[in-house]
This record gives structure tokens, sequence and C-alpha cells, in this order.
């Protein structure tokens, strides 16, 4: 473990101890754990393992165990995790207890919205389906489904910052937003009629070590034009608004809408700073030395309005006491650190 990660980690450890009480000795399953947030949890969760004495027993769901142990070594080689290869739409039970559920499967990463958007919508609905089966048979008392802002449709121009009372309206053309929209319903029903707790995280953007630089996101495709010298490009106007939670902080939320989240009630996830897709460009050229020239594709429509994809966490804030702890440009500055001692 280096330096950079130590740090987050006990970033984590000190705005989560107070949660891990209940935690110990317990079993927890885990689904979604060798992508981005998935490696994130793991590493936080083996380091708490280890400094609380939780005596946790983590099992995790992969597709391929030979490739993750490859990729990651550090996270499959350790006591107390387990893991266990399969499909989330069919993978066989494990034949013990399970007291937690994390739900993460279905990385938007996978990215296949366009190529097979049958098959991505597939993968949400029968994975949660077999996930709450699973929960069921092995008398899981609480579990985390990790949605996403998707969700919501989009974001109307005139609300700068949508909450969870927002009515969804999920893009009928996005596999992902309808699955994952129709997923915490399932959810939700499932809790009602079998009295599973089942929490709900709404995931916005993120930005930190582990975040792909070579897909769609466009903090981490500017992180790696700046790397390689620039130009760093902006494939359309740069005028949609975003906004960046780090990774640790991530993890913090996760952890606290796991364990103190209220039954069935969504919580947004992320930061409430937001920022236009070339001003991000800028800000991420100006965290090296290079300074590398921003290169924007498109001209803006002058009478089209910008879009936007901005949570409002008050509810997060309120009710969990949560906020964004570490701002963009640390954020950037440490992904941008890792990726280069990588």
């Amino acid at each position: 473990m280096n330096t950079l990660f130590d740090k987050d980690l006990e970033h984590i450890l000190k705005h989560t101890s107070a949660l891990w009480g209940e935690m110990k000795d317990a079993h927890l399953f885990i689904t979604g754990g060798t992508g981005f947030f998935g490696c994130w949890l793991l590493e936080s969760l083996l380091w708490l393992n280890s400094r609380l004495n939780l005596n946790l027993r983590i099992t995790v769901l992969t597709r391929n165990v030979a490739a993750f142990a490859k990729k990651m070594p550090h996270l499959v080689h350790r006591s107390g995790i387990h893991y266990l290869e399969g499909d989330v739409r069919d993978f066989a039970f494990p034949k013990e207890t399970v007291d937690y559920i994390l739900h993460a499967a279905t990385d938007v990463s996978m990215n296949l919205t366009k190529t097979n958007p049958v098959l991505e919508y597939d993968v949400i609905m029968q994975g949660t389906k077999h996930v709450l089966d699973f929960a069921k048979e092995a008398q899981t008392k609480r579990m985390l489904f990790v949605s996403s802002g998707a969700v919501y449709g989009p974001q109307p121009y005139s609300i700068t910052h949508i909450s969870e009372d927002y009515s969804c309206q999920p893009d009928p053309n996005s596999a992902y937003a309808v699955g994952k929209f129709k997923a915490e319903q399932m959810c939700c029903d499932f809790a009602k009629m079998h009295g599973l707790i089942v929490t709900i995280a709404r995931s916005f953007a993120l930005v930190g070590p582990y975040l792909p630089i070579d897909i769609h996101f466009a903090m981490g495709n500017f992180i790696r034009d700046a790397m390689q010298g620039g130009p760093i490009i902006v494939e359309g106007d740069g005028t949609p608004y975003r906004s960046y939670l780090y990774a640790a902080d991530l993890v913090i939320w996760l952890w606290h809408i796991f364990l103190r989240g209220e039954n069935c009630r969504p919580y947004n996830v992320g930061s409430d700073h937001a920022i236009t897709i070339a001003e991000l460009a800028h800000v991420v050229s100006q965290q090296f030395d290079t300074k590398p020239v921003v290169k924007i594709l498109k001209i803006p429509d002058p009478h089209a309005l910008p879009a936007r994809y901005v949570p409002s966490i008050e509810r997060a804030k309120k009710e969990l006491g949560l906020f964004p702890y570490i701002d963009l440009i640390e954020g950037i500055q440490r992904t941008k650190v890792w990726w280069l001692q990588r």
C-alpha cells in the first residue's frame, strides 16, 4: 500500500469509525466488488477489518477470479476475504448465513447502453432479482443497492441541484437508467414483503484512484490526455455542468448510507459544487507542470440551455451528517499522482 492510499484509508477510518460496532464478526457479501466502486470498498474493508479487529468475513462475487487476482493481487490474497466466481444473474448461492449484502454490480463502465442495451438491462434486473432471492435464503438483514443519478432522467436547467424528491423520469433510451430505476422499485417491493432493510445510494460523477482513464468518463480522459502531454480534448462543446466527489468520500458516504440510511429512502451521493466540462478541462490542465492546452471540438449553440447533472446533497447532510471533505483540486491531484505512480 502506498502512502497516498494510506492517507485516504485513514480518512475513511476517521469518518466511519462509529459505524462498525454492529459489523463485528459479521458476514458481508459484495457484488460488483472488482470495479471502480468495488476496489475502493474492498480497500477500505480490508483496512478497517485490520485496524478495528472486526473479524469480518467478506465474500466477493466476480466473473473471473484469476483475472482480478492478476490485476489486483493485494486485494485477493488476504485473510478474511473469499472470492466466488459467477454471474450476478445466476451465481450459486453459498450455503451459509449472510448478515449484509452490498449490491454494486453493473458498473456503468461496462458501457453496454450503446453496444448491447438488452444485455445491460438484463444484468441489472435479473442480477438484482437473483441477489434479492439470495438475501431471502441467506437470512440477510440489511442490503445496500448502489443506484445512479441517471434514474432522474434529464435534469431541467431550472433545477440547479436535483433532489431525491424530484419525480424520476429515466431516459427511455437508456437501458442503464431505466434498469436502475426499476431495480430500485424491485428492491423496495421485496423489502416490504420480506422484512429486509434496503438502503439506496444514487451516485453521481466521481474522481479518484481506480477511475478508468480510457472509456467515456470525461474526468478520466482529461487526466489521461494531460499525462500524455496534451492536448486535453473536450469532445462536445464544454457547456454541460457536472460535479465530482472524491472516491474516499464516496466510500464514507456509502458506508453511512448502508448502515445508517432509512429503509427504501434514496440518498444522492456526490458533490454539490457545479462546474462546466470546459472549466473542468482547464482545472485539470492547471494541475500539471506542462499546463497542456485544452481543445474544445464543438461550438456552443447560443440558443441551447446547458445540460446539468448535479445533485442536491441536503438529505445526506441533514440526515447522515455527510459532506464532501476533499475538494475537487485535491481530488484531481491525488488521482493524478496515483496514475503517475502506476
